[in-house]
């Protein structure tokens, strides 16, 4: 943060594009703005664009020099946590609400002959039912107004329902069936209102049911405009409610979660409170290799804890991984603090939920920081000396091959430079004409399109040349470069050793007989493995897609335990594609005949992309 200026095109190649919180420093630390985002990438692009800025958003972005994100899994959790760190911060940029102590609620006036429904905030003086919290007034008013379409209960208040003598305009536009001059009875209507408690309740199966029934019905007599509607008032009822796990009132938990990768390693910590996510933050230790997640943390918890004695040390701590060691952590910050503290991997409920929101965050906070400008040439001087070169390399291109069984087989072209990843150069080939599953000859045919072509004058020749694969691939490699009379270009294999794990990679320099070791802290090892890891991504994603067109089927079809009948079951449940796509892996899980396991299933093919 002691920057004198913020890099913003290096910090947004990085950012997310899931929904979340954002969080804006200045040079001294203190925090300028908080904001929720369902987009997080497409938001914060919006404030570093040349032009259209307002005077004070102008102000805003020439004091920023820092600037953290916080994945959520849903733009509700975004907005309760949003509003959070505006209460724990009260950052000066913004607007800082005289009503923002309490949240609002459904009130429901149960006590009437004909009850009515409404917004209320405050204390619970008034005898009903009331519904909530909710995450905002705009939420509440969404409710309500699909509980007005769909249900017709009143709305009005009580002086103008007792003064009526002819239904008003609510009446005329079918939001309100008339109670004020008798125009339903108390059967029907206390029938309306119990539908409304259930769906303000949470028991919406029943619910949805009904109305993708009439839906389906409304679309078998081609009354497809009333098919419409019925449609989106299942994608309203499945939109408003949204688990709302930023705010449960109870509970005071840490959440620690570690990512490690070849070059480094991120725990991000998120901080509870009363069942309230009060913040969160990253922390990069320096780390071996070969370190677990579960080793990570448990030399992170001790130094965490114990070297600053005025932090709370909370009674539950959750973690993503354990190791042998934590049963003594554990033991060791009871006695510091004089009372037991359990440190937990397996949680279930809203527990599991901030502990895969710490985990997303984590694994974004490291591949940003991995990212870094400054990070990378760091990267590059170190690879400049391992490889014995005169100068420092300006671009790194690396090649690996992805198939299933020989289907669909697609090599893919990835760019570093000591700015870092060169995504407008990535490049893929699509490989046709070569026996299935014969990755040599993938790898040729891959290697003589691209560099034929920068003979040609497309492109820039690299100046170390990286393949992903053993000696067959290496000696491959050479012979197309000497075919094509390539000189002067650093050749590098990377195989992977015995054991198959990271920092035990075999490399070979320019020939098969001439093994390279390097350290296994070694920053040029790092470089190496991140550039390899992002070869390996970049095929993977283009033979998904190249493998999913080819067989031109929806994304629910190939996952085991979805057949045809609960594909439909799904479609119906959340009345399409659109918004199964926008909802969580509990929301999925909720779905007739869903279990937990296949929700997961479900929602990691819709978001494999």
């Amino acid at each position: 943060m002691a920057a004198d200026t913020f890099d913003a095109s290096a910090f947004l190649a990085t950012v997310t594009s899931k929904p979340g919180v954002y969080r804006m420093y200045a040079g001294d630390g203190q925090v300028l703005y908080v904001g929720k985002a369902k987009n997080l990438k497409n938001r914060l692009a919006s404030y570093f664009r040349k032009t259209g800025l307002s005077p004070k958003t102008a102000a805003l972005v020439a004091r920023i020099r820092q600037v953290d994100t916080t994945i959520t899994a849903n733009e509700t959790e975004a907005l309760l946590l949003e509003q959070s760190l505006i209460k724990s911060e009260r950052p000066p940029y913004n607007i800082l609400l005289r009503d923002d102590k309490s949240y609002p609620y459904v009130f429901l006036s149960s006590q009437d002959t004909f009850p009515r429904l409404g917004l209320h905030r405050g204390t619970k003086r008034v005898k009903g039912r009331y519904f909530g919290p909710y995450p905002s007034a705009g939420a509440i008013r969404e409710s309500l107004n699909l509980l007005q379409k769909a249900f017709q209960v009143r709305q009005c208040e009580d002086s103008y329902f007792r003064n009526r003598t002819r239904p008003c305009l609510q009446y005329q536009i079918k939001r309100c069936k008339g109670p004020c001059v008798g125009l339903v009875d108390e059967q029907e209507y206390a029938e309306d209102v119990r539908h409304s408690v259930m769906f303000l309740e949470g028991r919406s199966n029943a619910l949805n049911g009904e109305l993708s029934e009439a839906m389906e019905k409304a679309a078998s007599a081609l009354d497809f405009e009333r098919a419409a509607e019925l449609r989106d008032q299942i994608s309203l009822l499945r939109r408003v409610q949204d688990q709302q796990t930023m705010d449960t009132e109870q509970g005071n938990v840490d959440v620690l979660a570690a990512a490690v990768t070849p070059g480094g390693a991120c725990v991000h910590v998120v901080m509870v409170r009363q069942g309230r996510v009060l913040g969160t933050r990253n922390h990069f230790p320096r780390v071996p290799i070969e370190q677990t997640p579960g080793q990570v943390l448990a030399a992170f918890l001790p130094q965490y804890y114990l070297g600053a004695s005025e932090r709370e040390v909370p009674g539950q701590i959750i973690v993503n991984a354990v190791d042998d060691d934590m049963p003594v952590v554990a033991e060791a910050l009871a006695a510091a603090r004089g009372y037991s503290v359990s440190i937990s991997q397996r949680v279930r409920g809203t527990r599991a939920r901030w502990q895969q929101m710490a985990v997303s965050n984590a694994e974004q906070a490291l591949a940003g920081q991995l990212a870094n400008k400054q990070h990378v040439q760091q990267r590059f001087i170190a690879l400049q000396e391992a490889l014995g070169l005169d100068e420092l390399p300006n671009r790194l291109e690396c090649y690996d091959i992805s198939h299933s069984s020989g289907e669909a087989t697609v090599a893919s072209c990835v760019v570093f430079g000591p700015e870092g990843p060169l995504k407008s150069d990535y490049r893929r080939f699509n490989i046709e004409g070569v026996t299935a599953g014969d990755d040599y000859a993938a790898m040729r045919q891959a290697l003589m399109r691209r560099f034929q072509r920068i003979q040609d004058g497309e492109g820039k020749l690299p100046d170390v040349l990286i393949v992903d694969g053993g000696k067959g691939q290496m000696s491959m490699a050479r012979e197309v470069l000497q075919e094509l009379a390539i000189h002067d270009l650093t050749l590098l294999g990377v195989a992977k050793g015995v054991t198959r794990k990271a920092g035990m990679e075999t490399l070979f320099l320019n020939d098969t007989q001439n093994e390279l070791r390097l350290q296994e802290h070694s920053p040029a090892l790092h470089l190496i493995q991140h550039i390899r890891d992002e070869a390996h991504r970049f095929a993977i994603t283009g033979h998904r897609q190249r493998r999913g067109k080819a067989r031109n089927q929806s994304p629910l079809e190939g996952i085991a335990g979805v057949g045809p009948k609960r594909r439909r079951e799904l479609l119906k449940h959340f009345g399409g594609l659109q918004e199964l796509s926008r909802a969580s892996n509990e929301e999925i899980a909720k779905a007739p005949g869903i279990s937990k396991a296949l929700a997961e299933k479900i929602y990691a093919a819709l978001h494999s992309a």
